[in-house]
């Protein structure tokens, strides 16, 4: 009885994965796209000068979002500030590699911590991706 049970929780949880990964894929298909933000072009959001890359309203609400998985308030504080002087609003980066798993979406280069890093390897030896594993290492360690 056991076993059934937990081959139906199984089936349950993958099913929960797949939708998950359908609504993440749906979300993506437009992060590149000006037009999935009518091209909104808004004040310069970087450093000193409005230097700094140019990505949707959309991309740069994200990158300042997977700011929040850091795991140190410190970390945190540090991504944010590296968002703001990276990136400014302006028109769709179709290049910043955005990625959703597990209902976590994320942009650009995760800072990973050590344990994260060896999350990460762990994973990978496991069988998971390197871009699955890193996003949810990042997110849920």
């Amino acid at each position: 009885m056991n076993k059934i049970v937990a081959a139906g929780l199984g089936v349950v949880v993958m099913l929960g994965l797949c939708a998950s990964s359908a609504r993440a894929d749906g979300d993506l298909r437009d992060l590149g796209s000006a037009s999935a933000d009518g091209d909104n072009r808004g004040p310069a959001s970087a450093g000193a000068g409005g230097d700094g890359q140019d990505v949707s309203r959309r991309q740069y609400r994200i990158l300042l979002h997977q700011c929040s998985y850091a795991n140190t308030v410190a970390a945190r504080t540090r991504c944010r500030t590296d968002v703001r002087q990276t990136y400014r609003i302006g028109a769709a980066d179709p290049s910043l590699d955005c990625r959703a798993y597990s209902g976590v979406t994320v942009c650009g280069r995760l800072m990973l911590s050590t344990s994260e890093r060896a999350c990460v390897r762990d994973s990978v030896a496991n069988g998971l991706t390197y871009r699955r594993s890193e996003v949810e290492c990042y997110a849920f360690m």
